[in-house]
């Protein structure tokens, strides 16, 4: 079954591909955060794994008191990456469905202004709260850093 037919203007798609480019820049910081996010994911997944690991060897009260209020602070902060990744995907998707938007808008003729602003708003508005997200991921870790020096006798 052939394509249906529509007539191609090389300045209608020099302009399409134009608008498409802007939001493209928002993929890219998007993906930068991505992996920012999945790296400091992997961190915590380690250090839980690492305190569990010491909790299960340990029969310190005071120390598994502190392991377990280590381990609730990285399950919170484990929430809020996997929060975070969730959100920079969901942009990614609907920044990509802008794209096809306003490139199949100029071209083929659609009428898909209206979606491609209410996509590219809310690709934003789930960038805003990724934003959020990792802000405070990074308050809980920096909250759980310990600056007293320990001596021993």
């Amino acid at each position: 079954m052939p394509f249906p037919a529509f007539p191609l203007d090389s300045s209608a798609i020099t302009h399409g591909i134009q608008l498409a480019v802007a939001p493209v820049f928002l993929l890219t910081s998007v993906s930068g955060m991505i992996g920012a996010v999945a790296g400091r994911l992997a961190r915590i997944v380690d250090r839980a794994r690492e305190m569990q690991e010491r909790a299960r060897l340990s029969d310190d009260p005071v120390f598994l008191a502190r392991a377990a209020g280590e381990l609730r602070a990285l399950r919170r902060r484990g929430r809020l990456a996997n929060g975070c990744i969730a959100l920079l995907t969901l942009c990614s998707f609907l920044i990509g469905l802008t794209i096809i938007l306003l490139f199949l808008g100029e071209t083929a003729g659609l009428e898909s202004a209206r979606w491609a602003v209410w996509g590219f708003l809310s690709g934003v508005v789930c960038f805003l709260l990724a934003l959020v997200c990792f802000l405070a991921e990074t308050v809980i870790a920096t909250r759980q850093l310990s600056f007293h020096v320990v001596q021993r006798d």
